[in-house]
């Protein structure tokens, strides 16, 4: 797993804002295309995924951001 490349793709969906980044772990949940994941190995997009998830965790407990 090249961890390097997961945390330059989870950096730069995050600069997006976390409205973006709710849209994109649902598309990313369903398989959707994301430009940034788009090549990666379905091993290293779930690790994005899950980095994306986590990140957003805080958000989530915090109410303060949600899909947009």
């Amino acid at each position: 797993m090249d961890h390097p490349k997961i945390a330059h793709c989870v950096e730069t969906l995050c600069q997006r804002g976390c409205k973006e980044v709710s849209r994109l772990i649902l598309a990313l949940e369903r398989n959707e295309p994301v430009a940034e994941a788009d090549g990666l190995p379905a091993a290293e997009r779930q690790a994005v995924l899950d980095e994306l998830k986590a990140i957003m965790a805080v958000y989530d407990e915090r109410g303060s951001c949600g899909p947009a």
